[in-house]
């Protein structure tokens, strides 16, 4: 049988709760695979799992009570080796790695940003700081809305200036908050955010993180900025023991929102 992956954490981290379940219906009960001193925490993989809300959370509530008693290595959701000793080989083999991962991580969490535009507020913005666009618009106005030509060239210029504003602001977005954390991950672009970041953060500096943050929304009130955190350190944790299973529908947004 397979094995689904939760996380990594020492070998000396606290045990979790008896009869711990995950992923699964029935929840497969949670176990330790140890090698050296490094702990593999996993669970029979079941057939055909699909990231439905209950097991995204059965696999979310497992990182919960191993993060609150230290630091773990988050797995994404789904990710599956072909058994146990497959399991135990990586963490051998990446020894190294995972402890020095395990020792830069501890006490920090997670904070997920994406941003994009209130279309109508970055539309005056864009009126505003570009006089070209401002003299056609008016040239079209006073034509009775101008010509099919002059429209579509005014469609145009509003759209790449729209899309050069996005690329300013999310610079601007990430340079105002990435002083108020440790380490920057910056996330696959999505249809409809023109900024998606993960930031790596101490748990004691959270409520200077979050200060930035609502700081940024004032400087830029023609953005919407949404936060998803505190959240395990998902984006700075290179591939594990195990692999997305192809069934599943893991990656960045199923554990950083």
């Amino acid at each position: 049988m397979s094995t689904y992956v939760y996380g990594i954490t020492a070998a000396r981290h606290p045990a979790l709760p008896e009869g711990t379940g995950g992923v699964g219906d029935p929840p497969r009960e949670v176990r330790i695979l140890k090698e050296g001193d490094l702990a593999a925490v996993v669970s029979d993989a079941p057939e055909g799992l699909r990231p439905k809300r209950r097991e995204l959370l059965a696999h979310q509530n497992v990182l919960s009570e191993l993060g609150a008693d230290g630091c773990v290595l988050p797995m994404r959701f789904g990710s599956v080796a072909p058994d146990d000793k497959a399991v135990t080989a990586v963490l051998a083999e990446r020894a190294e790695h995972y402890a020095e991962r395990l020792g830069a991580l501890d006490g920090r969490v997670e904070y997920n940003i994406k941003a994009n535009h209130v279309e109508e507020a970055v539309l005056h913005h864009v009126m505003a700081e570009n006089p070209e666009i401002r003299a056609l618009a008016e040239s079209n106005r006073q034509a009775g809305g101008g010509t099919y030509e002059t429209k579509i060239r005014l469609g145009e210029m509003v759209a790449a200036a729209v899309k050069g504003k996005e690329a300013e602001d999310a610079t601007t977005l990430e340079r105002a908050l990435e002083g108020a954390a440790d380490a920057v991950s910056v996330g696959p672009e999505s249809t409809g955010w023109l900024a998606n970041v993960s930031f790596l953060v101490k748990r004691e500096a959270a409520d200077q993180f979050l200060a930035a943050v609502e700081g940024a929304r004032d400087r830029m009130p023609h953005l919407e900025v949404r936060v998803n955190g505190p959240l395990p350190p998902y984006s700075f944790v290179e591939p594990g023991p195990a692999e997305p299973a192809g069934t599943a529908a893991g990656g960045a947004d199923a554990g950083a929102g």
